[in-house]
């Protein structure tokens, strides 16, 4: 581990990091020589996920999309010790046509994707500012970058992220705060494998249009978000970074 890499002596948060890609973030933060703190609702899946982790590892139960409740959750985190990393990860996603799409259900998705993302960086930035000190990376989507059907609520949330990380980068950037987010593709997860079961021709369109020809893994999404929390990416803010195999330039 070269120190331009590492994230020795950085605690992170990362939001709905017990599982998934968010698990896969939190273990690569750890492994790369920093702490976090995985927030979600389930203790349980916490608990599980940092005991995987080890001692670097720790966690607290908080609903993120509980906008009051942001300001007394960050204070007590920043009373344990800094947060160095912010990495707005947790996200919701409903597959449905543009005509069964509620609009409760447009709402609920945008205030977990969106205005959660918003408000929790809101409230570190406070903190941030003071020690003009900072990473925070987004997770956005492919959805940020191009139409995909069925997903008209997390398509929007998504490129509102896209779009929120670039005027951020502008405001916080010249305190020293880096803002950029990770925009990732198909990532062979659980809930990928369930979408394609029973459903091949699905699969062979995705890789059919994606030049390395094969799904990314969620440790590809971690790498990436290591490494723009790290000082080696101190000079990058406001990127928007696709890990998805070349399908955001497939044709």
């Amino acid at each position: 581990m070269t120190s331009k890499f590492s994230l020795e002596g950085k605690r992170a948060l990362v939001t709905g990091g017990g599982s998934g890609i968010g698990l896969a973030i939190s273990q690569g933060i750890v492994e790369n020589g920093g702490s976090v703190v995985i927030v979600g609702r389930r203790e349980e899946l916490l608990k599980e996920a940092c005991d995987s982790m080890g001692p670097k590892a720790s966690y607290m139960v908080h609903d993120v999309t509980d906008l009051p409740g942001n300001v007394g959750f960050v204070k007590k985190l920043e009373a344990g010790g800094p947060v160095d990393i912010l990495v707005n990860n947790a996200g919701q996603n409903i597959k449905k046509p543009v005509l069964e799409t509620t609009d409760e259900i447009y709402h609920n998705i945008l205030e977990v994707n969106l205005v959660a993302v918003f408000s929790l960086t809101r409230e570190i930035s406070r903190f941030m500012l003071e020690r003009k000190r900072g990473a925070i990376i987004n997770i956005a989507s492919m959805a940020s970058l191009f139409g995909i059907p069925y997903v008209s609520a997390y398509t929007s949330s998504k490129a509102a992220i896209a779009g929120l990380t670039k005027q951020l980068a502008t405001e916080l950037s010249p305190f020293g705060i880096t803002v950029n987010a990770v925009a990732p593709g198909f990532i062979d997860t659980a809930m990928s494998r369930k979408a394609f079961e029973g459903d091949p021709e699905r699969k062979r369109k995705v890789l059919s249009r994606t030049p390395m020809n094969e799904l990314g893994l969620p440790e590809d999404v971690a790498n990436a978000v290591v490494f723009l929390a790290s000082p080696a990416a101190r000079y990058l803010t406001g990127v928007v970074l696709p890990v998805d195999g070349g399908t955001s330039i497939g044709f």
